[in-house]
């Protein structure tokens, strides 16, 4: 049971009823798991085509499991024309061939599991794509078929849209087709959005979860999961969070708690923690992302709310929190924690603003430290654990993002946290693969590839392997107590022992007592000072 302790001399003991509870709950994988996530087109190019690929995420495995992942989340991996990289679905039950085959998909699940790492994928349910078949024959069926009624087709009133809904990435989000009706995308127009109140639609994913889970995947990990219903009245479709979208998920978990320890894991974008709230009760999702943990600015009492308000809001529903701090779209840390805006905002990017690398890669090891100490499960997103920087300069005409073009090319979109990794060599394409990578990396990544970093002990990469190691033996789901600390300074004890202190302030402060120091995330100096921007964790004294 997570849960947020206040300041020890505030604290009561825990009821022997609240010890009998954690100790009677049996292990769940989830609630402590540090959950990798594989953008597959830009891990690791197996055939030399430039795109990353199964063959390539295969022959990598080891260094996953070096790492010390105990699951993998991949972005779809469905064929796909990639209008959105991937997430335009034409085939919930195939593989792209530029990434592999179905027979390669099941054979990694197997050979990760055997290393003991579990596989997650990602579903699409809000919206398919163009080229599926099933909106193929909504095309040629024409107005008041029943393929139409799959999607959202509508009249459109005169030579205007059906109404004034706006796309998430930019422009209108209706597309008028030849024979006059308008269909419904709210991102993409090659994405359009499955009328989920049609019987149809609702069998259609209850099959697609048992594929995958009939192979022997993990989880699924649930895109968009808030905006499913739609309410036409309403003054903009993006806003989603219909209570009808429960009753959908219901039906999902019964399917999954047919299969064992299986979760479902949602995205739900949503400010509202009571209502995010919802989609962790027992009956619906296992775990959410921590969006409001990913977005908060580098500041002691921001982050602070963040945890508190995080752990509160699970704890209540015995859900456990997760701990996110970027993603296949959200600015890399290093280099969102170097600009002088630290938070995130999907309506203002920020992208290209003014970085301090020296600066954002201290906090980026700081918050790193913090996160994985916290009670939960963590998410690491691939080359969070090599420092990567955002690559802000790619040429315009390289751009793949539809948000860069739906924006009129004045917002860049999130192209630069999705270049290819760099795994070795002193020059691009950096051991991602034989041929140029699909998205340019900077040469400047030659101090930052897995072949160097492994050869520095104070590397990001050697951070996060040692973090990891420690949190698998003894951190994890759990419990915090805050401890008490200066004002811009956060401090906590896990059960174990351990107390991760980290110093947000503009002064070194001093160490609390201790009997050793077992991770910093950067150098301390000899007279029990914890710099600023740096994080700790510590042996509690006895």
């Amino acid at each position: 049971m997570s849960r947020s302790a206040a300041p020890e001399a505030d604290r009561a003991p825990a009821t022997p009823s609240q010890a009998v509870r954690q100790a009677a709950r049996p292990r769940q994988w989830w609630r402590g798991a540090a959950i990798y996530q594989v953008y597959l087109r830009s891990f690791a190019d197996g055939n030399g085509d430039g795109i990353g690929d199964l063959a390539g995420l295969r022959d990598r495995l080891p260094y996953l499991a070096d790492l010390g992942a105990d699951a993998v989340w991949l972005n779809p991996w469905y064929p796909s024309p990639m209008a959105d990289g991937g997430y335009d679905v034409a085939d919930y039950r195939g593989i792209d061939p530029v990434f592999g085959t179905l027979a390669e998909a099941e054979a990694f699940i197997e050979e990760a599991r055997s290393l003991g790492i579990r596989t997650i994928v990602d579903v699409v349910p809000n919206h398919g794509s163009v080229e599926q078949e099933w909106f193929r024959r909504a095309l040629a069926a024409g107005p008041g078929s029943p393929e139409r009624a799959r999607f959202w087709f509508r009249d459109g009133r005169g030579d205007l849209p059906p109404n004034d809904w706006r796309s998430i990435f930019g422009g209108p989000a209706w597309t008028r087709v030849p024979d006059g009706q308008w269909y419904l995308h709210l991102f993409d127009p090659g994405q359009p959005d499955f009328d989920w109140d049609n019987p149809e639609v609702v069998e259609e994913f209850h099959d697609i979860l048992r594929f995958w889970l009939d192979r022997g995947v993990a989880g699924v990990r649930v895109d968009s999961a808030a905006l499913l219903v739609k309410d036409f009245g309403s003054p903009s479709g993006a806003d989603g969070d219909l209570d009808g979208v429960h009753e959908i998920y219901r039906g999902w978990r019964r399917i999954v708690d047919g299969y064992g320890d299986r979760i479902l894991i949602g995205e739900v974008w949503l400010p509202d923690q009571e209502r995010f709230a919802r989609y962790l009760r027992p009956d619906e999702m296992h775990t959410a992302f921590n969006f409001d943990f990913l977005t908060r600015a580098w500041d002691p009492r921001e982050l602070r709310a963040s945890i508190e308000l995080t752990l509160d809001t699970h704890e209540r529903i015995g859900a456990p929190p997760t701990w996110v701090l970027s993603n296949h779209d959200v600015p890399r840390p290093v280099t969102r924690y170097g600009r002088a805006v630290t938070s995130f905002d999907h309506g203002d990017r920020r992208d290209g603003a003014p970085c301090d690398l020296a600066l954002g890669t201290r906090r980026a090891r700081a918050a790193a430290l913090l996160a994985m100490a916290l009670p939960g499960s963590v998410y690491v997103y691939q080359g969070e654990e090599l420092g990567l920087p955002e690559v802000d300069d790619i040429p315009g005409e390289l751009r793949q993002d539809p948000i860069w073009t739906r924006s009129g090319r004045t917002v860049p979109g999130r192209d630069g946290c999705r270049v290819p990794l760099p795994w070795s060599g002193q020059e691009p394409p950096f051991g991602f693969g034989a041929g140029d990578p699909w998205l340019p990396q900077p040469a400047s990544w030659k101090d930052l590839t897995v072949e160097a970093q492994e050869a520095d002990s104070g590397s990001m990469l050697g951070l996060y392997r040692d973090a990891l190691r420690i949190r698998r033996a003894e951190l994890g789901d759990g419990t915090l107590r805050w401890l008490e600390s200066d004002p811009g300074v956060l401090a906590f004890a896990r059960e174990s022992g351990l107390v991760c202190v980290v110093n947000l302030g503009p002064a070194p402060v001093r160490l609390p007592p201790h009997e050793a120091v077992l991770l910093a995330g950067g150098p301390l100096g000899g007279d029990g000072l914890l710099p600023p921007d740096t994080a700790v964790w510590l042996r509690a004294a006895r």
